[in-house]
């Protein structure tokens, strides 16, 4: 099984220049995400009213939802400069280091997948993050001795989609800790619609809920299939975009009507058929399916659960009555107890 296929909601490569020319850059024009967008416009306020940086913030939620966008928002609102890193980028604690020194006040340092951070580098940024300053070691053995610089006020932005992979400390030492839940399908479609303005491409309001009702409710998802069948009009349709014409280009993606793609079906069909269904532990699932625990858990997990297709129990995964029927396939006379009660 692969996850290189159309809604996989984790960044690719081609998505570098579409979200850069899609991403809203005002807190009004970002659609959803309501209660967030309500806190922020607190915070930013009071922030801007003291004359002060922002107060840290650590977004988590699944891949797609908008944490970068965020976060670029948020420098933007400030009149900030923005410093985008990722917690794998930052191998040593030198690293960090020459980052941290050449921040101005005000700056905003975003880092993504925050919970990758090394556990060295990590500790370093506890008084940084509580008290502004720095403190290195200088030289080595009996001679060593630590060297705190102080350290211009500014904003770190952390996020992560396993939250529970972040220490605690330095959970706790962010003072706004917001989660991106999975958008509504009228969202969606008012982001497909925006996105299509912006592309020049013309699509009428029956396609642009298609899209985003296959596009696991997700927006980076919804962009992706909206290019995709942007580029079917323009090869069979002369450009033109119709409600038939997007059926057709979702049909040849094989996105079926709930946004699932074969490779969500053969997971589901995989732990039906080796494992009557589950419950079955996650370590499990991922030798039978060739695929990373961490990839079961960020891609394929999170939007069944959603749907209602895949529960996760003290004893493992279970396939739900809802993905049964979903499939087409019986629930096990032995299972139809346990399941439908």
């Amino acid at each position: 099984m692969s996850v290189e296929f159309v809604t996989n909601p984790l960044k690719k490569d081609e998505d570098k220049t579409l979200d850069l020319t899609l991403r809203p850059s005002k807190l009004e024009e970002y659609i959803g995400q309501e209660q967030i967008k309500k806190n922020l416009h607190v915070l930013l306020e009071a922030a801007r009213q003291r004359e002060e940086p922002v107060d840290h913030v650590l977004l988590h939620g699944g891949p797609g939802l908008g944490k970068t966008t965020l976060a670029h928002i948020i420098a933007k609102e400030m009149n900030a400069n923005i410093r985008v890193t990722s917690g794998p980028a930052i191998e040593r604690t030198g690293d960090l280091a020459a980052i941290l020194t050449n921040l101005e006040e005000g700056d905003v340092l975003f880092i993504d997948e925050i919970h990758r951070l090394h556990k060295s580098v990590e500790e370093i940024l506890y008084p940084v993050m509580e008290d502004f300053v720095l403190d290195v070691v200088v030289g080595k053995g009996p001679s060593a001795r630590t060297l705190r610089l102080d350290l211009p006020k500014f904003t770190i932005i952390g996020a992560t989609t396993r939250m529970s992979l972040l220490a605690a400390p330095l959970r706790d030492r962010f003072g706004v800790q917001l989660k991106l839940n999975f958008y509504e399908v009228d969202e969606i479609t008012q982001i497909v619609l925006r996105a299509a303005k912006i592309l020049a491409v013309e699509i009428d309001e029956a396609s642009a809920q298609e899209i985003a009702k296959r596009a696991r409710r997700t927006p980076r998802v919804a962009n992706r299939l909206l290019k995709r069948v942007r580029d079917y009009a323009q090869v069979h349709h002369d450009s033109t975009i119709t409600h038939q014409v997007t059926l057709d280009a979702l049909q040849l993606l094989d996105v079926d009507e709930l946004g699932l793609h074969p490779a969500d079906r053969d997971m589901l069909v995989v732990i039906i058929e080796k494992f009557n269904g589950g419950p079955v532990g996650l370590h499990t699932i991922a030798a039978a399916t060739a695929e990373e625990r961490e990839t079961i858990e960020d891609v394929y997990e999170p939007f069944l659960i959603q749907l209602g297709f895949l529960e996760r129990t003290p004893r493992g995964r279970v396939i739900t009555p809802n993905a049964y029927a979903h499939l087409g396939r019986e629930i096990p006379a032995h299972r139809q107890h346990s399941l439908l009660q």
